[in-house]
């Protein structure tokens, strides 16, 4: 199975709402700006135990680069009319299994610090 069949069955699954049958390996580990989450169990769980934020989206793939033990997606997630997000994720790869996700993505408000100044 290529990197990219892989992923595409990644987001088939959760096109569906089939994430128990997700393509990750019992030590796979996601990384996002929530912090780390460690073990196929416990991302389940997590996942189970908030259903409405994880499921129900749509995804728009941009961009993708594909390796052969990893790959990269750019993609906006949608979930209703109001909620949109945009992210990009990387993927680690072991044999037919998803081992490691990193995602990147803008979780709330720029701080007053952060802002850019117009002139």
């Amino acid at each position: 199975m290529t990197t990219k069949t892989l992923v595409n069955d990644w987001f088939d699954k959760w096109d569906k709402g089939d994430f128990p049958e997700l393509p990750i390996a019992e030590n796979f580990r996601h990384t996002s700006p929530f912090g780390t989450i460690d073990g196929k169990k416990a991302y389940l769980d997590l996942v189970r135990d908030n259903k409405d934020k994880f499921l129900g989206y749509t995804f728009e793939i941009h961009d993708g680069i594909y390796e052969k033990d990893r790959a990269c997606v750019r993609y906006t997630a949608r979930q209703g009319e109001d909620f949109r997000l945009d992210v990009s994720e990387w993927y680690y790869v072991k044999g037919s299994l998803i081992e490691e996700i990193v995602a990147y993505y803008h979780i709330g408000e720029i701080r007053q610090e952060r802002e850019l100044r117009r002139s």
